[in-house]
């Protein structure tokens, strides 16, 4: 590859980085609320949406909609164990936060579409992240969005090779 030709495809993936990173800021908390309902359950009825969050049935629908057509949510499907066993990339990645942020640091978190869970733990991490990507740029472009949160210190990725057992 020649030198422009890198430079180029840098700069399309800064490009497309900013994007993603201005749209998933822009969330707020009902947002993020609703995109990890939808991520465990993507038929969750708009009633019981708004029943869990406080909101009305109205408010939930325009969400949804609206982070359907600006493309934040980019579909409902469903996974199959053939799936999980054939997906992409999943990690799990520890993470350390700085200061007194854990609650800022985890409402950025849970606005990232390819973090499939989050937990707070004890101990020398503060939380763990699972992680689900479709390949391993993927992946590395999701941790280093994670690594730009203010508030995170430290974080340490463990991919998933092999998973032997499903709940």
């Amino acid at each position: 590859m020649t030198e422009s030709r890198i430079s180029g495809e840098k700069s399309e993936i800064l490009r497309i980085m900013s994007w993603v990173f201005n749209r998933m800021s822009k969330l707020d908390d009902l947002d993020r609320d609703l995109l990890v309902a939808l991520r465990q359950n993507a038929r969750t009825p708009v009633a019981s949406l708004a029943a869990s969050t406080g909101a009305s049935r109205a408010t939930i629908a325009a969400r949804i909609q609206r982070m359907v057509k600006n493309g934040t949510i980019g579909g409902f499907t469903i996974t199959t164990a053939a799936d999980l066993a054939t997906s992409g990339v999943r990690a799990i990645v520890l993470i350390e936060v700085v200061g007194k942020v854990a609650d800022k640091v985890a409402l950025r978190l849970r606005g990232i579409p390819q973090v499939r869970a989050l937990h707070s733990t004890n101990g020398q991490w503060d939380f763990i992240a699972e992680l689900e990507t479709a390949d391993l740029a993927a992946f590395d472009e999701i941790l280093r969005q994670i690594r730009m949160i203010e508030g995170i210190n430290t974080t340490e990725s463990n991919i998933l090779l092999r998973t032997v057992k499903l709940a």
